[in-house]
């Protein structure tokens, strides 16, 4: 078969992008090519499995930003598809005095970050919140939350053939061969490109 538009790897960042173009784009033709015989069989399916909140990253930046709307997207999502997850929550915990400086700034981090709920909570309410831990003070980190991947991929995969998709299992890409770009001058004076293209063979 030939299609438009090839993505290699069924793991979640392949669907999730599959799922997109094929949303952005549907008078094209797309494929998924995945060498092992299920979608998230390496990396995607063996995680912690971490909704992360987006506490660490820089303000400002497209990680926090990815993060923070990210997470929010994934609950959503979750709750669409009725795929279980559990908003645990999370503590950061200072054990010692000179690391609550620090615990303070990444409080400050979080919220610039525009992370949920975050809050300052002293040693009572951390037993409170998990007997086995001591802490002089913690980040309460409420909307961190934990969630299977490999269900979450398995979604997305279902997503995009039901949108048209067409998703290749056992089909290992063993070449690419890249074309020259080259543009043309159309006789209404429109600019057309020929783009690069990948030719790939099953194993």
């Amino acid at each position: 078969s030939t299609f438009d538009v090839a993505v290699v790897g069924a793991g979640i960042v392949g669907l999730a992008s599959a799922w997109e173009l094929i949303q952005r784009h549907p008078a094209l033709t797309f494929a998924v090519l995945e060498k092992e015989m299920e979608p998230a069989h390496h990396q995607s399916g063996h995680n912690s499995g971490v909704i992360h909140s987006g506490i660490y990253y820089t303000p400002g930046s497209l990680k926090a930003k990815l993060c923070v709307q990210g997470a929010a997207l994934c609950y959503k999502y979750c709750d669409q598809k009725g795929i279980p997850y559990k908003q645990c929550g999370k503590l950061i915990v200072a054990v010692e005095q000179e690391e609550i400086p620090r615990l303070k700034a990444l409080y400050e981090r979080g919220l610039q970050n525009n992370v949920r709920g975050l809050k300052l909570i002293g040693a009572k309410e951390i037993r409170e919140k998990e007997p086995f831990c001591r802490g002089l003070m913690a980040i309460d980190s409420p909307y961190t939350g934990i969630v299977d991947y490999k269900q979450v991929a398995q979604s997305y995969a279902e997503d995009f053939q039901a949108a048209g998709g067409t998703i290749l299992m056992d089909f290992e890409v063993t070449n690419m061969e890249m074309a020259r770009e080259s543009s043309s001058e159309s006789e209404d004076g429109k600019a057309e490109l020929s783009l690069p293209f990948a030719t790939v063979l099953p194993k």
